[in-house]
């Protein structure tokens, strides 16, 4: 993937999050007037409905932070970010820790949330992922019962020329990889069998 096509693919994943979040959100809207109308027959088929659409809008608004377009001028606060990453983590097996304090630029925001993805892939079993800034560079550590990799993706994240097949549900790594090196930054991975770092 060319930078050019980085810059399309981000443009297209904003547009897709901005029209999906709308309908889904008027979904929420609407469960929440039935909940408050105290609506008979509301039971587990509403529950079910109503964790799907919550769920549903918090990986769009993480996918919008991915995936979409971002700058240096743009600014995420600490709190969107915690609620974002609490929410696309209700139920979920992956557990995050954010430790930078303050705002951070969008865009370092859009690597973070990326290495997440990659991280999310090679813990199949859950576990815990802890982001950290140290020297102007992330610092990304997950701790599991097990890490599995894929060495070639990896590679991806420690050698910006280095490519290979990307399928659709780990394109986060064709992304990261393009993205950092927009941004001068060059990964740096290591692990063991429970533990794996990525600098950025």
């Amino acid at each position: 993937m060319h930078h050019d096509s980085a810059h399309l693919a981000t443009l297209i994943g904003s547009r897709i999050c901005h029209d999906l979040i709308s309908p889904i959100g008027a979904i929420g809207n609407g469960l929440e007037l039935l909940a408050l109308g105290g609506s008979t027959g509301l039971g587990p088929e509403y529950e079910l409905i109503n964790d799907s659409c919550n769920n549903a809008t918090a990986r769009i608004r993480f996918f919008r932070v991915a995936f979409g377009t971002s700058s240096d001028t743009q600014r995420l606060g600490r709190a969107e970010i915690l609620a974002i990453l609490k929410d696309v983590g209700q139920g979920a097996r992956l557990r995050t820790q954010w430790r930078p304090a303050g705002d951070q630029a969008r865009r370092e925001v859009q690597l973070a949330f990326l290495a997440m993805l990659c991280f999310e892939s090679a813990l199949p079993h859950g576990g815990t992922v802890t982001f950290d800034q140290r020297g102007g560079q992330w610092h990304i550590e997950a701790e599991a019962a097990r890490i599995t990799i894929d060495p070639g993706l990896w590679k991806m994240l420690t050698d910006p020329t280095f490519r290979t097949e990307v399928s659709p549900g780990r394109v986060q790594f064709l992304m990261l990889q393009v993205i950092a090196q927009d941004m001068n930054r060059t990964g740096q991975m290591s692990h063991t069998a429970d533990r794996l770092v990525l600098e950025l």
